[in-house]
């Protein structure tokens, strides 16, 4: 298979559409397709932060409904489908931006853009296995124990990472570095976690390059494993980053 997998992206759809064409991906149709079939795959949290979650969201629905692109959720999709749902959750750490882009359009756009979301993400796997497991594209990252599994703790973990229970001051979770420790033979393509590079260590790589944060955007071709990346137009802010 050919997949161009793209990190975090959380609404920078100016840079999602330039990283395409860099790829090769022609937009003639509205959508990104590219002559060699090859396809897109998206690791999650593709709303909040940045300025147009709500067009990530029906771009994403399309190519995967229509184009074959897979999509696995991240921690701000899972925030966001309780908040369709109606459950208590807190409008903030980049939910509040998605919201207020809802408000802003009419009560049946905001229908349409529930309905193609909550179907996306509830016909949507939590991680893929893909090209005979040689492949895995997951979120957060997951564990080589865990392949297989989707029971809760799995679920907490390809969404969050290796959380500890406890927090920075400023709220954000404590996580271990589980990629320093996996053995696994199948390639993971993870996020989650900002770095200022993609981040290579064992089997797997990480691709969210901090776009939203002033970074870049990333995506990783496989099964030729090159990077490739733009520059964000987002302010760049150092402390977002991780390793």
């Amino acid at each position: 298979m050919k997949i161009d997998v793209i990190g975090d992206i959380h609404g920078c759809f100016t840079e999602f559409k330039e990283l395409t064409e860099k790829m090769g991906y022609s937009w003639g149709t509205g959508l990104p397709i590219h002559k060699e079939e090859r396809i897109l795959g998206f690791i999650g949290d593709i709303t909040d932060r940045g300025p147009h979650s709500l067009k990530m969201v029906e771009l994403v629905w399309q190519l995967w409904k229509h184009n074959g692109a897979y999509y696995v959720p991240g921690n701000h999709c899972n925030k966001l489908y309780r908040y369709f749902l109606g459950r208590n959750v807190q409008i903030k750490h980049g939910l509040e931006t998605t919201v207020a882009e809802l408000q802003a359009i009419s009560h049946k756009e905001q229908k349409n853009v529930k309905k193609m979301f909550m179907e996306l993400y509830e016909k949507s796997s939590l991680y893929e296995i893909l090209d005979g497991q040689q492949l895995i594209l997951t979120h957060a990252g997951i564990k080589a124990e865990f392949i297989g599994r989707y029971d809760k703790k799995v679920e907490t973990f390809v969404l969050y990472g290796d959380i500890t229970g406890k927090t920075y001051p400023d709220g954000r979770p404590i996580r271990r570095d589980w990629a320093e420790h996996y053995n696994g033979e199948s390639f993971i393509i993870y996020g989650h976690t900002p770095v200022t590079h993609p981040r290579k260590i064992r089997n797997t790589i990480n691709i969210d390059t901090g776009c939203v944060f002033g970074g870049q955007l990333t995506a990783l071709r496989y099964p030729e494993m090159e990077t490739v990346s733009v520059p964000s137009k987002m302010p760049f802010i150092q402390e977002k980053f991780g390793h």
